[in-house]
């Protein structure tokens, strides 16, 4: 059964999204692709719970790697890039160019950033530390205001690099 719960945060509420025993979800407010799923309680669901414990220490700069199981839908490739992601240390950015390289595809840039867009779990599976080649942001599901917000947060924000 799938079970959600929302949560506060920093950046305003995201909901958490569970299948079985492990974590499929971390979606901003309005934050594409929503999840579609038809919900059960989740009151007392101790996954989703410690999800919730796991970003609150991360938010208070505790917490720099997580330890929720969790796995995403989506292709092949989208998985290929999200097992990238989640190798990009706390703390460190890299390119949409660099993110290609990894993944073995040096021109695929646009790919990545995609697969990078469409990842589910976001802050958990670190989307937020790639950026553009010039330093620039790039995009974020959960807007560019909270990118700066989790790169900064981190320490990795240089208070001069533009949105």
């Amino acid at each position: 059964m799938t079970r959600h719960l929302v949560i506060p945060s920093p950046v305003g509420p995201l909901t958490l999204v569970a299948q079985d025993e492990i974590l499929t979800g971390v979606y901003f407010s309005g934050h594409d692709p929503a999840p579609n799923q038809a919900f059960g309680p989740a009151d007392s669901d101790a996954l989703l719970r410690q999800t919730e414990t796991e970003l609150n220490e991360y938010f208070a700069g505790e917490r720099k790697v997580f330890t929720v199981p969790r796995r995403g839908q989506g292709t092949p490739f989208q998985q290929q890039v999200w097992a990238e992601l989640e190798k990009i240390p706390y703390g460190t950015v890299i390119s949409y160019a660099e993110l290609a390289k990894r993944v073995g595809n040096p021109g695929g840039s646009r790919a990545v950033g995609g697969a990078n867009g469409r990842n589910p779990i976001s802050i958990i599976v670190p989307c937020h530390r790639v950026t553009q080649s010039d330093g620039s942001l790039g995009g974020f599901g959960g807007g560019l205001p909270t990118k700066r917000f989790l790169l900064e947060l981190e320490g990795i924000m240089p208070p001069t690099l533009p949105l």
